[in-house]
């Protein structure tokens, strides 16, 4: 990397950095065609956080017996990448077809998916990301809203690709539930979880049960910092500190209504939880985000799913 394109990555930390630092984060905007059984071609987003680049659709090898939503795979820069069928995977319509590729890089891996024509790049508050669990949507883990309170504002779709990648790759993103040793908590106390994607949570619950700790799972940002404070105040009522009841928090970044790193600030700035080290257990892989979320005040990263070395993380956060 040279000087000039290493300067750009350092600003690009920064100013996202500082976007979270407000609760903010961007979101790439795109659409997949028509829904099923109408003539409407509905907004999609993924967190640009998650995309390496964006391409003009390049030429696609076919791969013999691959998944059905895999086109094939492109030459980028010298790297194989395989490319997913992205208006497939969801059922939409691509009526003016599939022109542009997001090059994505999302938990250890490098993939690239397939969409109509990609629109802008949106700043949103967290709060106005609201979860999509129960509303019927299986592959969305958040609806975003894109006007924030407005009357009829426009709403986007935050596909949980977690859940797209297990899909379609099954075998290649099964969680390593295997740990060497079971880890120990001080008596009395659980780590309270939270993860956005369903998926997402079973291989966090899988990996901490073969680590033979004890947990409390939660589905949003917000969901745990409600939690934490219920148990600090239920811990103070019985003359003890939250120290007494939770080990550690672990917490994915991108949720809806309130984010990891909202969440991982919260908890370093009130004084109750002095001493109660975060984790961020994140997707978001690559050199730039990971020197992101050093930036955000967190004991401990650790990249999804293995858990073997998530164990060793933990252990190490909780002798320090």
């Amino acid at each position: 990397m040279n000087k000039s394109s290493s300067k750009s990555t350092m600003r690009d930390i920064d100013e996202r950095t500082n976007l979270t630092g407000n609760s903010m984060f961007e979101l790439l905007l795109f659409r997949l065609g028509e829904a099923p059984g109408t003539d409407r071609r509905e907004l999609f987003g993924i967190n640009v956080f998650k995309v390496r680049e964006i391409l003009v659709m390049p030429e696609i090898t076919a791969m013999v017996n691959s998944p059905p939503s895999v086109m094939g795979v492109a030459n980028i820069r010298g790297q194989m990448i395989s490319v997913i069928n992205l208006p497939q995977i969801v059922g939409t319509n691509p009526t003016k077809g599939l022109g542009i590729l997001l090059v994505t890089e999302f938990a250890r891996t490098t993939q690239a998916f397939a969409v109509e024509e990609v629109n802008e790049i949106v700043r949103l508050e967290w709060k106005n990301v609201l979860s999509a669990e129960g509303r019927g949507g299986g592959l969305v883990t958040s609806i975003a809203r894109l006007d924030g309170n407005a009357e009829n504002t426009r709403l986007a779709q935050v596909l949980d690709v977690e859940q797209i990648l297990r899909d379609v790759f099954p075998e290649q993103h099964q969680a390593e539930t295997e740990v060497s040793s079971k880890l120990h908590l001080p008596a009395g106390t659980v780590v309270l979880a939270a993860d956005d994607s369903a998926v997402a949570r079973m291989m966090i619950e899988q990996g901490l049960k073969a680590m033979g700790v004890p947990f409390i799972m939660t589905k949003t940002g917000q969901e745990a910092w409600d939690r934490l404070k219920a148990m600090a105040a239920e811990a103070e009522s019985q003359g003890q500190t939250i120290k007494n009841k939770v080990a550690l928090v672990l917490t994915d970044l991108e949720m809806p209504e309130m984010d990891g790193f909202t969440l991982t600030r919260n908890i370093k700035q009130d004084a109750r939880f002095s001493g109660i080290p975060v984790v961020i257990h994140s997707s978001l892989t690559g050199a730039t985000n990971e020197d992101h979320v050093k930036k955000v005040g967190a004991d401990g990263y650790v990249a999804k799913f293995v858990a073997e070395e998530l164990a060793q993380t933990i252990r190490k956060v909780l002798l320090r």
